[in-house]
């Protein structure tokens, strides 16, 4: 089994990749969705993160936006929320490979890959990227987005050329689609998941 992690700094286009490899069969482990099913509705991080920071919670969730505001810019709040988050996100992504123990590769799609020091785990790393304007122009028009907000997550990123240098593959994105489709096809092939080139 290969197991591949998918990187890239905010509004890269990790997610429209992560579906193009989704589409031909292989199973995908998407670290963001996992630590919104943790801190949803009955979710098991709800009841810690309501007592490490209080009121962030709300209606049995947790409260994204709340949480957000007391963490961001505050690198001790920050360290004790994902001295909660990784330990529960680093299960559930034990027990995504026993349940898909018979795929021939498994997707791993993991935003903060570089910054955790996650990389190690993994036989290949594609990195996910796009020109500065066009991330942007994608994040800022997500709601709830500004500049300050942005400015505060790419901060505790690391920068988009360094991540670049350190990947097996980079995918670009700042293109039309069949272009990257076509990228994602090459490196199917180059790992031997797909014939043709």
């Amino acid at each position: 089994m290969i197991r591949i992690a998918l990187t890239g700094s905010i509004g890269m286009g990790k997610s429209t990749v992560a579906k193009m490899f989704e589409k031909v069969g292989i199973p995908v482990f998407d670290a963001d969705a996992e630590v919104r099913r943790l801190q949803g509705p009955g979710g098991a991080l709800v009841e810690r993160i309501e007592k490490r920071f209080p009121g962030t919670t709300r209606g049995g969730a947790v409260d994204r936006d709340a949480l957000s505001s007391r963490v961001l810019g505050d690198p001790d709040e920050l360290a004790a929320l994902e001295a909660l988050v990784h330990p529960a996100v680093h299960h559930e992504r034990t027990r995504f490979i026993v349940q898909n123990g018979a795929a021939p590769a498994l997707l791993f799609d993991i935003p903060l890959l570089f910054e955790t020091g996650g990389e190690a785990v993994f036989d290949k790393v594609i990195v996910v990227s796009a020109p500065p304007d066009v991330q942007r122009a994608r994040v800022l028009a997500r709601p709830g987005m500004d500049d300050a907000k942005l400015d505060a997550i790419l901060a505790r990123q690391m920068p988009d050329s360094e991540k670049r240098k350190r990947a097996d593959f980079v995918i670009e994105t700042g293109i039309d689609l069949s272009t990257t489709e076509k990228q994602v096809g090459h490196i199917l092939y180059c790992l031997g998941l797909a014939r043709g080139g």
